[in-house]
């Protein structure tokens, strides 16, 4: 999520670290620092904010200048909030060390370093890893051993860069679910969560692999993956610097569709109790009287978000039985809204600084307990609610929202469990049916990413339609709405989202042989068999229909049209989080056949900060 550079040579670090953060910049980040070696010690310095104010910083002092050998990180906080404590580098003894990613047994391991007499300076898991590695080292392990066994004691998802002010001629790197990767230069090393910070420098690049350990020093790369010497293949790199910020795709929106299974992980990373079947959400401060006390929930939100808080009504209704409404925030603000101390209003934002869903919580906040679903750490939203949950999505930079819609879902679902277990309206064995299924979500939107090919084919065969129909049965229906929006937004070709069973009451006049349908067809007995009756009235008179389901094989629904688009089976309430996928690619190979700006789309804005 965050950025991270690393370098060893024979220049001087802390340019090369700097220009590296710079390149990684659109990450988003809260913070900043750099450690490097030079005059005998290793120098941190540390800083919140933008790296203006850690270039400020480092214009005031002289020992970082010259060392050969260095680390830097943009921080964006998960653990602890933003500060210049809980900044990266963290130091423990001889080790300075940086981190993308999440501890998850950070309590139970800063609570045995402790007892050891490590005493630490920050809120954050990171600083753990720094103690382990520097304990192991105390222990005489050399570097790359004591890396080995620190890992060894660390569950979670980490890309680690340290370096150990007594072998100052290298870095040490290790990666488990979170990307990493090394430049080879010539006498010179470089290391980075991402392809562009290295551009400048080295075009030849070696991609880690989950389980990878690294020893780099300038003159060579030592990885080992479960203890075992490994060779890692070296890949040229012939992308323009724009591009490589893009990862290699032409469009961010499709490097963010691509992004998603590790999005909705880092979403609900954690969070996950997997032995116990349930879900934890320590961030949340309800006291057992506040959260029984709760008789209503309203949800505000606007756009992409609005149709989330639908999917959320779904989840909230059905696992608490708590009454729940969603509204949409510029209407909200505007009416004689019914809202009392009984009622927990929740406010959903990416970005945490959408004016109208800002004011709606605001006004919420004078009579009701107030929360809010977000993206972005120490937005506006976040810190006028009484409590947060946030999504982790990570940066996105496309206005047309992809996956800070999957990781909303991801933690309506969350917290609709976690309600359901502190009111006690689900059963511990449904409880943990419905959270042992979001183990599977990751794998089964990359399969759902794999439809690619043949979603493009399908927007390809309709790119010239003026309009289209989408249509989608219970918790479906707001996606059948998000996809009508994602298509509207990007390529400017008018669409409309109806529930399934109203395309009778109006919808179906405007069918032709000209409308496109999409239709998403869940795999459960009941929604299935009552959606392939609509589609039966739709191919009647001559719609063309565009069918998206995780019913797998259906003679039925291949009878009716070519146009099958199939994803894989998760659970039913997880079927709107896969089905999505598809909606979005289509969206995005209509807008790139039709030729608009897919990132920019005309007259819209990432965050609407006005009314």
């Amino acid at each position: 999520m965050c950025g991270i550079v690393g370098y060893v040579g024979f220049q001087e670090a802390l340019p090369i670290i700097i220009s590296g953060l710079e390149k990684l910049e659109y990450r988003g980040y809260d913070s900043a620092g750099v450690a490097v070696y030079g005059n005998g010690k290793v120098s941190v310095t540390r800083a919140i904010g933008k790296l203006g104010e850690l270039k400020k910083l480092l214009n005031e002092r002289s020992a970082e200048a010259g060392g050969s050998l260095g680390i830097g990180h943009t921080r964006w906080a998960t653990h602890g909030k933003p500060s210049e404590n809980n900044a990266h580098p963290h130091t423990a003894g001889r080790v300075s060390l940086i981190h993308n990613g999440i501890v998850e047994n950070y309590v139970e391991l800063r609570e045995e370093l402790e007892k050891e007499g490590s005493q630490f300076k920050s809120e954050t898991d990171t600083e753990i890893a720094a103690h382990l590695v520097n304990k192991y080292l105390n222990k005489g392990l050399d570097p790359f051993d004591a890396l080995k066994a620190a890992c060894a004691d660390i569950r979670g998802s980490y890309a680690f860069l340290a370096i150990d002010s007594q072998n100052p001629d290298r870095i040490l790197v290790a990666k488990n679910s979170t990307p990493i990767i090394i430049g080879i230069g010539k006498n010179e090393m470089f290391v980075a969560s991402d392809i562009p910070a290295v551009l400048p420098y080295t075009r030849e690049v070696v991609i880690l692999e989950d389980g990878d350990m690294a020893d780099v020093r300038c003159d060579g790369v030592r990885i080992e993956n479960n203890g075992k010497p490994v060779q890692r293949k070296v890949q040229t790199i012939t992308w323009d610097p724009i591009t490589a910020q893009k990862g290699g795709y032409k469009h961010y929106m499709l490097k963010e569709i691509h992004e998603q299974a590790q999005a909705v992980t880092d979403t609900f990373r954690g969070r996950v109790e997997q032995e116990e079947g349930a879900i934890s959400l320590p961030e949340l401060a309800f006291d057992d009287k506040e959260l029984a006390g709760i008789q209503r929930i309203v949800f505000v939100a606007c756009g992409t978000a609005w149709h989330a808080c639908l999917v959320a009504k779904f989840y909230i209704e059905s696992f608490t039985q708590i009454p729940c409404e969603v509204d949409y925030a510029s209407e909200f603000r505007y009416r004689q809204a019914v809202f009392d101390k009984n009622t927990l209003v929740i406010a959903v934002s990416q970005s945490g600084e959408t004016a109208d869903t800002l004011a709606a919580i605001e006004l919420a906040g004078t009579r009701s307990p107030t929360m809010a679903v977000c993206n972005v750490l120490g937005s506006s939203i976040a810190r006028k609610v009484g409590n947060v949950l946030f999504t982790h999505a990570g940066p996105e930079i496309s206005v047309a929202s992809t996956k800070a819609f999957t990781t909303q879902l991801v933690a309506v679902y969350l917290l609709a469990i976690y309600l359901a277990q502190r009111r006690g309206t689900l059963a511990p064995e449904k409880v943990g049916e419905l959270t042992h299924s979001l183990l599977h979500l990751p794998a089964a939107i990359q399969q759902a990413v794999e439809v690619n090919s043949a979603v493009e084919k399908v927007a390809q065969r309709f790119r010239g339609a003026k309009d289209f129909l989408y249509l989608g049965r219970g918790i479906c229906y707001p996606i059948a709405l998000e996809g009508a929006l994602k298509l509207k937004e990007i390529s400017y070709v008018h669409a409309e989202g109806y529930p399934a069973g109203e395309m009778k009451h109006g919808p179906i006049a405007l069918i032709d042989e000209n409308m496109p349908v999409v239709v998403l067809l869940q795999r459960s007995k009941e929604l299935f068999e009552k959606t392939i009756s609509n589609l039966r009235e739709v191919e009647a008179r001559g719609g063309k229909i565009i069918a998206v389901t995780d019913f797998e094989g259906s003679k039925e629904l291949h009878a009716l049209t070519q146009n099958v688009i199939e994803v894989p089976f998760v659970s039913d309430f997880l079927s709107p989080l896969i089905m999505t996928i598809p909606l979005q690619l289509l969206a995005y190979h209509i807008a790139v056949f039709n030729g608009t700006d897919v990132d920019l789309p005309r007259n819209l804005a990432k965050s609407v900060t006005v009314e």
